[in-house]
């Protein structure tokens, strides 16, 4: 009981910050970019990383870890390594992890590997699931390109449809 026998010691519990990001629940060292619940965003969402919603987007949504706040919505297309529904959704979701929480309320079509609802969720819609549900993403296609190939012609620059004649002037108002 009190022997001078060497103690054996548990290491000492290291900061958030020095454990493995898998283990705090991030992808990468990054912190989830936060939509708060004051805002409105209208269009497309693109991260390499997390996103929490707590306000409202109007519009698609891509990354690799998706939460939705309990008072939040989404009204666009979700396409998400993981997603967790605690608000509102209404379009389709393509992930490999669905979670549908007790508060939430989803109206859209569900593609994914695996898919968990609690008790309590509102699902208005078709699940299917599928091996590679991030396959047809259409936001992971690179967009319009805004300036023409180089090898292209330019095209003719053609008159406004009220240009005037060959030959023809303007008279000032009033002159007869």
């Amino acid at each position: 009981m009190f022997s001078s026998k060497t103690k054996e010691t548990a290491p000492a519990p290291q900061p958030a910050a020095a454990q493995p990001a898998a283990k705090r629940g991030l992808r990468g060292s990054a912190a989830p970019s936060i939509i708060s619940a004051d805002l409105v965003v209208s269009g497309t969402l693109s991260s390499a990383g997390d996103i929490q919603v707590d306000g409202r987007v109007e519009g698609d949504v891509r990354s690799a870890g998706l939460v939705i706040g309990d008072k939040a919505e989404v009204h666009g297309e979700i396409y998400a390594e993981e997603v967790t529904v605690r608000g509102k959704v209404v379009g389709r979701i393509n992930a490999r992890k669905v979670l549908l929480a007790s508060t939430s309320h989803v109206e859209g079509d569900i593609l994914h590997e695996a898919f968990a609802v609690e008790s309590g969720a509102f699902f208005e819609g078709n699940c299917r699931h599928s091996d590679d549900p991030l396959a047809n993403n259409p936001l992971d296609k690179p967009s319009r390109q805004l300036s023409a190939p180089a090898s292209a012609q330019p095209a003719p620059v053609l008159p406004p449809a009220n240009a005037l004649a060959p030959g023809a002037t303007l008279s000032p108002l009033g002159a007869g």
